[in-house]
């Protein structure tokens, strides 16, 4: 029964992630239906996520949306952001962390909503230090969220690459998908390590989660902006529900 309710929704949430990111808002509630307590859940659901990650890393990869520079800083910062934050979620709880996001949702939703075309801050280009710079500080920051938490990590890093770091969409795409790759990487180990994961469950919900990143790599690739706009908005209104849910649940 955990593998009926699990795969499917780990297919849609691959697709998700790979144009828009926030996959994790469909597959870690799946994993809590079906039964997984919380820690098991989340660590069950890095199995899974790293591995349809991986395949839509290496698509934008060779779709060329890398810009070398942006991947080695926030892959550096995003490991040892992930790495503290997933440290942290093994003795801390989680509802001071829930609570500053579902008030910065309002936020996020509003500069979602105001910019049309997330591309125009990449028309007002930062020096390349300040960049880089400020690439690095938001891969930490959410670094230590994904590991901590993680539903809806890549659409907040697109978000903040674009409008915060001023990457073009494609580049912050591929830079999302880079640190994204990295921080699950990261929490993951740790979780291994602790002993947190269902290891058959994860591989065979990454399985279908790696299907869902090839169709929507796919998909990002030749709709672009197009499409991105609506998922994220989608994303964001649906990881605002999943983080009351679990205010109240708790």
């Amino acid at each position: 029964m955990e593998f009926l309710i699990v795969c499917p929704l780990a297919l849609v949430a691959g697709l998700v992630d790979a144009v828009a990111g926030g996959g994790g808002l469909i597959s870690l509630p799946a994993y809590f239906f079906a039964g997984l307590p919380p820690h098991a859940a989340i660590a069950t659901n890095k199995l899974s996520s790293t591995m349809g990650t991986t395949v839509a890393t290496i698509r934008y990869v060779l779709f060329g949306y890398m810009v070398k520079r942006f991947v080695i800083m926030g892959v550096a910062c995003g490991l040892a952001g992930s790495a503290a934050g997933a440290n942290l979620a093994l003795v801390a709880d989680s509802f001071a962390l829930m609570v500053f996001m579902l008030v910065s949702l309002p936020f996020v939703a509003w500069m979602v909503f105001r910019t049309r075309d997330l591309n125009r801050f990449a028309e007002r280009p930062l020096p390349p230090r300040r960049a880089l710079g400020l690439t690095g500080a938001i891969a930490l920051a959410v670094g230590i969220y994904d590991g901590f938490y993680g539903p809806g990590t890549g659409t907040i890093l697109m978000l903040l690459l674009t409008a915060v770091a001023h990457q073009g969409m494609r580049e912050a795409a591929g830079t999302t998908k880079a640190i994204n790759l990295a921080t699950n990487v990261a929490a993951l180990t740790v979780f291994l390590a602790n002993g947190e994961v269902l290891v058959g469950l994860g591989l065979a919900a990454g399985a279908f989660n790696i299907v869902g990143n090839w169709i929507g790599a796919s998909l990002f690739d030749k709709k672009g902006a197009a499409i991105l706009r609506p998922i994220m908005l989608i994303v964001i209104a649906l990881f605002a529900l999943r983080l009351i849910f679990d205010l109240f649940a708790g």
